[in-house]
């Protein structure tokens, strides 16, 4: 979790503190660390996760290269699809993150067919889809779980609601009652608890079926405006013993709150909490270097790995 946050921060710092450095829009998965962390914590590397413009903390979860992910976001060629991707679509089939897609509900039906592909090849292997609740409004959504109930896909469908507990665009009373009008098999999460998305994931593994997850977090203050922005600055474990900046006070901040858990059982002590925190921030300054010193993809390579 503190690797996607530190990423995450270093994202936002990369588009402020650089002139065009990523051009056009981003998107961040600051304060929902806790499901994805736990969710791909629960998966075999072998298993597929299909995921959205909230890419950059699933591919970290997943097993990804920060480097490789940082320069993939400033369109460098050392990214994991050379650059051609962007912050947008960071893959990484080699990990099993096969497609990351833009597009509003654009990663379900993909994800449909990589869990009908696994079961007729009688692999064991899950398939796992993350979206926000945005997408609980397109007509892919819906053809999605009526497919996969109906095929008995090994499918897990993970809403990440992060808007609150209905969209405000969507007329359903609570958005967990749409699946269960398919029949499909619905589950909700604390998604700011990652032991428990990791035990809910890990039980779910290995189903005949579909199953549907709502991940309920609450929406971080700097996704607020046209562009994420780090309120109160980047995220200090001091906070937990000290005060929080006013700006993020009243937001339960996954990535604290699971490291008061471990304190509280004495799992760790602030040293050591600290210590590692110092090392991920090394890890990431690293990755940062390296994407900043990978090349921009060759002009005369612009065609490669294009069909028609």
């Amino acid at each position: 979790m503190l690797r996607m946050r530190r990423l995450e921060e270093q994202v936002i710092h990369l588009a402020q503190d650089h002139q065009g450095l990523i051009r056009g829009h981003y998107h961040v998965y600051i304060g929902q660390e806790a499901a994805g962390a736990g969710a791909c914590a629960a998966l075999r590397p072998s298993d597929y996760v299909f995921t959205t413009h909230r890419n950059h903390g699933h591919i970290v979860a997943k097993g990804g290269d920060p480097g490789r992910i940082l320069a993939e976001i400033i369109g460098r060629a050392d990214g994991y699809c050379l650059g051609r991707g962007g912050t947008f679509h960071v893959a990484a089939p080699e990990i099993g993150v096969l497609h990351t897609s833009a597009i509003v509900a654009g990663c379900l039906p993909l994800a449909a067919g990589a869990a009908y592909a696994a079961k007729e090849l009688a692999e064991d292997r899950a398939t796992v889809v993350f979206f926000g609740d945005g997408a609980m409004e397109e007509g892919a959504f819906y053809e999605t779980l009526n497919i996969a109930q109906l095929w008995q896909l090994p499918l897990i469908l993970f809403m990440e609601n992060n808007g609150g507990l209905t969209s405000s665009s969507h007329s359903a009373s609570a958005l967990s009652d749409v699946p269960r009008a398919f029949n499909v098999d619905t589950l909700q999460v604390d998604g700011t608890d990652p032991e428990a998305v990791y035990e809910l994931v890990a039980s779910l593994r290995g189903r005949a079926g579909p199953v549907f997850i709502e991940s309920r977090t609450v929406r971080w203050p700097g996704n607020a405006g046209a562009f994420p922005r780090l309120i109160g600055g980047e995220t200090q474990l001091g906070w937990l013993w000290g005060p929080m900046p006013e700006s993020l006070r009243g937001w339960a901040d996954p990535v604290l709150t699971f490291a008061r858990k471990v304190l509280d059982r004495g799992a760790a002590t602030r040293e050591a909490l600290q210590a590692m925190d110092t090392q991920v921030r090394q890890e990431i300054a690293a990755a940062a270097e390296f994407a900043l010193a990978s090349p921009l993809p060759a002009a005369e390579a612009a065609l490669e790995h294009a069909y028609a």
